[in-house]
């Protein structure tokens, strides 16, 4: 239970830090401009998405083993190569619903539980 509640804990803390580094970008654009490039444009991930940036990142470092992207895509009931988009091509980003559940299997393979099998 402590590792469970722990991974989240280092989750979130990573998360809350990409946010503030995230507000402070925008702050600073803000500056400059009052609303982002391509506003009321489908949002891209880049560097106005610093938590979905930061989930990527830890993603990826749990998906390293062989055979471990397939079973989240089939956990989360996708296709492999929308997996590879959200994750690697730098071109989609997931809706709130995958989030959560890319965020809820990373925090239950973290704490030892291999949701997807």
């Amino acid at each position: 239970m402590e590792s469970r509640i722990h991974g989240w804990m280092m989750l979130s803390e990573a998360l809350f830090k990409a946010g503030e580094e995230g507000l402070d970008a925008i702050r600073k654009g803000l500056r400059r401009r009052h609303k982002r490039p391509g506003s009321y444009k489908t949002l891209r991930p880049g560097p106005y998405t610093p938590m979905w940036n930061e989930c990527r990142i830890a993603l990826r470092a749990e998906l390293k083993p062989y055979g471990t992207k397939v079973r989240l895509a089939r956990y989360l009931g996708i296709h492999p190569q929308r997996l590879s988009d959200f994750l690697a091509g730098h071109r989609r980003m997931p809706d709130a619903e995958l989030t959560l559940q890319m965020l809820h299997w990373l925090a239950a393979k973290r704490s030892g539980l291999d949701l997807s099998i």
